[in-house]
């Protein structure tokens, strides 16, 4: 059994994702989140369209640290698009439920998978123990011939393989999710864009974990509409 089984209840995990503006907004967003039944959340700093710089990974581990106050028990996960995935795990503590990194440093032609080696060994230098979201096969990245073996070969360096449309708020190709599940097996997948609740039920088959921000957004905003978020965990849970 995948160590991910072990810490939620739900067979399909759905884990917002509050892009960090101000600390009343990733609160208010988590109390939406929370109240709508998700199984936990995502922080990330994505770049201000508007002035494109990004909040520090220094600042988002305050703010998580002040979600974290609020929400004792609760999976609380970050994204630092700002450190490579070796420093990530040297910015993380035991209040982190999980790290996720947009590229695991999977390569399918290569024989020895040296950098995802170098990024395990630093998150065991680390001692951290939460779950690590490795991306693979994900948006903006060298395009993936095999994503079945990819899959496979990440299931040695991370605890969930998370995949991708071929951009933000795009879903991605039904067939590949199928044979990236098809390699995996129990091993879990998480697919991290393009997710909608009119959507998510095709996936439900192949994906273990809804990773969403886009589609459950007021229009125009960085915030959580309630409905949106409860018809998502609707057609999860139902």
């Amino acid at each position: 059994m995948s160590v991910s089984k072990e810490i939620f209840q739900n067979e399909h995990i759905v884990l917002p994702v509050i892009h960090a503006e101000t600390e009343n907004q990733v609160l208010d967003n988590a109390r939406v989140a929370y109240e709508a039944g998700c199984d936990g959340i995502f922080l990330i700093n994505m770049k201000d369209p508007t002035t494109s710089t990004r909040m520090s990974y220094e600042n988002l581990r305050k703010l998580h640290k002040m979600v974290r106050s609020e929400y004792a028990t609760w999976w609380i996960g970050v994204n630092y698009l700002d450190l490579p995935a070796v420093k990530v795990f040297e910015n993380v503590d035991s209040t982190v439920s999980g790290v996720w990194v947009d590229n695991a440093e999977i390569y399918e032609w290569l024989d020895k998978q040296v950098a995802a080696h170098k990024i395990l060994q630093a998150r065991e230098n680390s001692g951290w123990r939460g779950l690590y979201f490795g991306g693979v096969a994900f948006k903006y990245q060298k395009e993936v011939d095999n994503p079945g073996l990819a899959a496979k070969i990440a299931t040695s360096f991370v605890d969930v393989v998370t995949t991708s449309g071929k951009a933000t708020g795009s879903a991605p190709d039904l067939e590949k999710i199928r044979l990236m599940k098809e390699s995996l097996g129990e091993f879990p997948l998480a697919i991290a864009s393009g997710v909608s609740p009119e959507n998510v039920k095709q996936f439900m088959p192949y994906a273990d974990y809804f990773i969403v921000a886009t589609s459950i957004l007021v229009h125009g905003t960085e915030n959580f509409d309630i409905n949106k978020i409860k018809s998502l965990i609707d057609n999860v849970r139902g």
